[in-house]
């Protein structure tokens, strides 16, 4: 996979947003360690997904392809591919959830994508692409389950193991849905630093990776809709990610809403920076003491910043925990 990672790197480096790699000394010394954080949601479109869907254009180009584009996606994948695919003068339809985020859905749309809105509990959104695929003949980009996805997210771990450029790092904590952004970094992370420990964090109720890793076997989430944390949830870990977690001996860690939430408000109001539920989730375990941070260097993505206003203005209003101030 590192390999495969390189030359996603190669492939798209001049075209994303190298993230800062940021450290904040209150944070610091509130966690008691050397915290670093990653903020994809300063990436194109607000979230990491820019990089999958961008290494799956630049490789079509390669191959001298210019086919209809199709992905489904709760919002975040939607913008990565439909961004992708304009800058690239291609066409692209996108399967999205009819309670998405209307943020998302609106921003799609502007990126000059075809909306295609189905129902989420009553229909398979794998099944409503296909349909579309086989009609149109179109290019699918999967959000997570695909090796060139995959490598593209990975993207995000080499730039930190660049911006480190040596200094230590003991664990991670990323936020995860399919599974494409934890195991693309932390294989890249690997090549560099071996012993690093990489928790994926997920809401909970919805934290079918994380007990999967426990059984050793994938199983599905109960349920599809109910967490405000919609840009990770998944009905069940991917057939190649969740082998290559395993390989990776990834543990998982879930949060609740209200913890996601909080992690918002303090994103914003101590680090201004501007996150989503689903994006922050990484920062809320770490908030919550999920795991040791004392005395240890943990790097920490922050996966998207697309939020309704509304949802914001929720979390701003909310009052920090005293420790948190």
């Amino acid at each position: 996979m590192i390999e495969e990672i390189k030359s996603a790197y190669n492939r798209i480096n001049k075209r994303v947003v190298r993230t800062p790699l940021l450290t904040f000394p209150a944070l610091n010394e509130f966690l008691g360690g050397t915290i670093y954080l990653k903020p994809e949601n300063l990436q194109h479109t607000g979230s990491f997904k820019y990089r999958g869907a961008m290494n799956h254009i630049r490789s079509l180009a390669e191959a001298g392809k210019r086919p209809t584009i199709i992905a489904y996606s709760s919002g975040n994948h939607a913008q990565g591919v439909a961004r992708a695919a304009s800058e690239a003068n291609l066409q692209a339809t996108i399967v999205m959830p009819s309670d998405a985020p209307k943020v998302k859905i609106n921003r799609t749309r502007a990126f000059g994508a075809k909306v295609v809105l189905y129902d989420r509990v009553n229909q398979i959104r794998e099944e409503v692409a296909a349909n579309l695929e086989n009609a149109e003949k179109s290019y699918l980009i999967p959000p997570f389950d695909n090796n060139l996805t995959i490598a593209g997210q990975g993207t995000l771990g080499l730039e930190v193991t660049e911006q480190l450029d040596g200094a230590q790092l003991d664990q991670t904590l990323i936020c995860c849905g399919g599974g494409g952004l934890a195991t693309g970094v932390t294989a890249a992370l690997r090549h560099a630093y071996p012993d690093v420990l990489s928790y994926l964090v997920e809401p909970e109720d919805f934290d079918d990776f994380g007990r999967s890793l426990v059984l050793g076997d994938r199983i599905r989430n109960s349920k599809l809709t109910g967490s405000i944390c919609d840009a990770i949830i998944t009905p069940t870990p991917g057939a190649i990610t969740f082998p290559l977690a395993m390989k990776l001996k990834m543990q998982g860690l879930a949060v609740s809403d209200d913890e996601a939430l909080h992690a918002v408000a303090y994103a914003a109001q101590k680090l201004r920076l501007i996150t989503e539920p689903g994006g922050a989730v990484a920062l809320a375990a770490a908030l919550t003491n999920k795991i040791d941070l004392a005395g240890k260097s943990t790097l920490i993505v922050l996966s998207g910043g697309n939020i309704d206003n509304d949802l914001l203005q929720k979390a701003l209003s909310l009052d920090l925990p005293a420790k948190w101030r």
